[in-house]
């Protein structure tokens, strides 16, 4: 089942609690935070991150029979940002991500195309709107209301 899919996103909760009770209670990690299959271990010294990592890697060979992702699994120092549920998430703030800004004016110019309806713009928009509210993003949910109002209700008057 593709990650995508409810239930098995309720069974990679299900399963990978013995994930969250092994880095809580056995590691003793503080600052651990889990998203479905993606999860965030935060501490000041990159020594016990490295042990950490490779006691986590061994758990999940040894116990779930899954390995970390070679190309995501990193250490990372969290002045320059962790990615992280499709923010990019810094010590006081979160921002998002470019690519998720750049997706929603996509989405204007097809409407403004022809290839997406009033409604479905709006609707994108909205749920765009909602997302982005948890991201310090003032000015760019400014930027994107007043384009969505001067594209999409100027083309229905």
């Amino acid at each position: 089942m593709s990650l995508g899919n409810l239930t098995s996103q309720f069974f990679a909760n299900i399963y990978l609690n013995e994930l969250d009770y092994f880095v809580k209670h056995i590691l003793r990690a503080k600052y651990y935070i889990r998203y479905v299959d993606d999860f965030v271990v935060l501490h000041s010294s990159k020594e016990q991150l490295k042990i950490w990592k490779k006691q986590i890697e061994e758990f999940l060979q040894n116990e779930l029979m899954l390995e970390l992702h070679s190309d995501k699994s990193k250490i990372l120092n969290l002045s320059r940002g962790i990615d992280f549920v499709g923010f990019r998430n810094f010590y006081y703030f979160n921002l998002l991500r470019k690519r998720n800004f750049r997706k929603m004016k996509f989405k204007i110019q097809q409407f403004k195309e022809g290839k997406l309806s009033q409604e479905k713009i709006l609707e994108s928009f909205q749920g765009w709107n909602a997302y982005s509210m948890w991201a310090d993003s003032l000015n760019v949910r400014i930027k994107l209301s007043l384009k969505i109002s001067n594209d999409v209700y100027q083309t229905s008057i």
